[in-house]
């Protein structure tokens, strides 16, 4: 199968993926730029990035047009991420590929785990405390920096189970936190940018983009656990592929 046509179908599941949940566009697109296309580590976290930017960003839109984004603490969470987001990026080019993907590994396992916690994640909205959502974003945006990812996925899981919000209002405002993140890191890394194949890259975000459309209307006709066990169910099966890969 050529290039372009798995850099369509990849986009397309990634985009699937992010409309509908709010986050595992990055998770899902770092592993398929490596194992399926043939990018570097370090060239698939930034083209990781940069797809997943652009996707986020268009699928925001429509989650807002439907009330779904909590904007004052998704961009409170969101700036106290920028800043570790850009640190973690300088970090992240003095580390060796396999403990670049051991790390990705820990991270969707534990919030895989998390997410298939009971009580909480499928909980009632409490109030949220300014420092919980400043220290909770501070922490997603050093792993968004180090490990190359929009922190959707660990977003959503911080949006439910740790500031208790309802999982489709998780979902849009993760998209914020997402595109915010993804943005901030790849401030840092403009020079890996020139070095993409854009050949790959420019069809891969193009499919993602038109992916979140239809996503956004599958995750309105699914239950907000149910989609929360298929994302945890999919972080745990990239989990186990990332970390075999590093430790073999």
């Amino acid at each position: 199968m050529s290039a372009l046509i798995l850099a369509v179908v990849a986009g397309a599941v990634i985009g699937l993926a992010l409309g509908a949940l709010g986050g595992g566009g990055s998770v899902l697109a770092v592993p398929a730029l490596i194992y399926l296309l043939g990018f570097t580590p370090v060239a698939a976290t930034t083209a990781g990035l940069v797809i997943v930017a652009l996707t986020s960003g268009t699928a925001l839109t429509a989650h807002a047009r439907d009330g779904h984004v909590r904007w004052s603490m998704g961009l409170l969470f969101a700036a106290a991420g920028i800043g570790p987001a850009m640190l973690g990026s300088v970090l992240a080019g003095h580390l060796p590929a396999g403990v670049l993907s051991a790390g990705f590994a820990l991270v969707a396992a534990v919030a895989a785990v998390r997410m298939l916690r009971p009580g909480p994640q499928d909980g009632a909205v409490r109030e949220v405390r300014p420092v919980r959502a400043a220290v909770a974003g501070a922490g997603l945006g050093t792993v968004t920096g180090v490990l190359g990812v929009g922190g959707g996925f660990l977003a959503v899981p911080a949006l439910v189970g740790v500031l208790g919000l309802r999982m489709r209002e998780a979902v849009g405002t993760s998209l914020l936190v997402i595109t915010v993140n993804s943005l901030a890191a790849l401030g840092l890394r403009g020079g890996t940018v020139d070095h993409l194949d854009w050949a790959v890259v420019g069809p891969f975000a193009g499919a993602a983009i038109l992916g979140a459309w239809d996503g956004r209307r599958l995750g309105a006709k699914v239950r907000g656990g149910t989609l929360r066990r298929i994302f945890a169910v999919v972080l745990l099966a990239v989990a186990a592929c990332m970390f075999a890969d590093a430790v073999i």
